[in-house]
């Protein structure tokens, strides 16, 4: 009788250059992985359905060089820190930044690459700063997995300089701008009830492609966010219940496509900048709704706390970034309307 198999298919052990025994996963089209946990543990169970779930093995994968970059993200797709802990749409994001930062840089050694080579890649997205962030930021996740999984002893996209930051990002909708975008597009139309869902609910395109009417229930709407996973409830305006009584009740799924179909998150997002361009808008965009929202919020004198318990953010520092567009003037009136009444009031000295 043959020796008992204990380990999972596709994992073998072997010793390192220090005697220790260890783990790997070896499978076809797929990059060898090392387990960082040993087998019988929940932490190495863990790894091991990562490395089962892991997205399809690319062919040609087995050609890839061993500590290249191509390596490390074949690897880094397959580690728990990928498939346990990010979600879908976090996972569509970072996918797309890390392929074509592999596309251009797949075969080139882990081990070689210093700070001053990825300051030189990001200096050439200097016309697009916040895309260059971006690769800054998911490249400081990638080499500490790199660190992580011995393949590098320090993590040199720590210590680039990222670009300087507006802070503005998506253009937020003014009153006017609002108003025109109503004008355009009247109650009973598509274009409007998709506008009174973002604006009303201050929520992201990706979760108000979802709404549909088994979420609407005693005068609000329930969202859980697909992005934070946050579970919101909010209350249903005058605005956004005058569109949705303007709208066939038959359909679950409040918004649909000409095919009668849920829309895509980005279908959502290029069919509502077409509504936006038809109302003269071109500056405007389905999330720029969200920061409108986060600064009317602001505006009526809502603490951090009730902007949150609408729009989502978890915390203040997140909601200050959409509510910083808060109608400056007017505040600065109030201020100074309340000064003068402190002044009236104060009572005069005594000759």
């Amino acid at each position: 009788m043959g020796k008992r198999r204990y380990l999972p298919k596709y994992v073998s052990s072997y010793l390192d250059r220090h005697g220790k025994q260890r783990f790997r996963y070896r499978r076809k089209g797929q990059s060898t992985y090392s387990f960082q946990n040993v087998p019988g543990t929940e932490q190495f169970l863990a790894e091991y359905r990562a490395c089962l779930d892991s997205v399809a093995p690319v062919i040609g994968a087995n050609r890839f060089k061993p500590g290249s970059i191509d390596d490390l993200v074949s690897r880094f797709y397959c580690s728990p820190a990928w498939q346990g802990n990010m979600r879908p749409s976090s996972q569509a994001t970072y996918r797309g930044i890390i392929e074509r930062f592999r596309k251009a840089h797949g075969d080139k050694p882990v081990s070689q690459i210093k700070t001053h080579h990825l300051d030189a890649i990001l200096g050439k997205m200097a016309d697009r700063p916040a895309a260059a962030n971006n690769l800054r930021k998911v490249l400081k996740r990638l080499f500490r997995y790199a660190v992580k999984i011995g393949m590098r002893d320090d993590n040199p996209a720590e210590l680039t300089d990222g670009f300087k930051s507006d802070g503005e990002g998506f253009h937020t909708w003014t009153e006017d701008e609002i108003t025109a975008f109503e004008a355009r597009h009247p109650i009973g139309t598509k274009a409007r009830l998709a506008f009174a869902l973002l604006l009303h609910t201050g929520q992201r395109r990706s979760d108000v492609v979802k709404m549909g009417r088994q979420h609407i229930k005693s005068g609000r709407i329930m969202v859980r966010q697909t992005k934070t996973g946050a579970a919101v409830s909010i209350p249903i305006n005058m605005e956004l219940q005058a569109a949705l009584n303007a709208m066939p009740g038959d359909n679950l799924t409040l918004l649909l496509t000409e095919f009668g179909k849920p829309f895509t998150s980005n279908g959502f997002g290029n069919w509502f900048r077409d509504r936006c361009d038809e109302a003269g808008l071109p500056q405007c965009s389905a999330h720029g709704l969200r920061k409108a929202m986060s600064r009317r919020l602001a505006e009526s004198g809502a603490t951090n706390q009730q902007g949150r318990a609408i729009t989502g953010h978890k915390t203040d520092r997140e909601f200050n970034r959409y509510a910083a567009m808060a109608d400056q003037e007017r505040l600065s009136n109030d201020a100074m309307a309340n000064l003068n009444k402190a002044v009236s009031q104060k009572p005069e000295k005594s000759q």
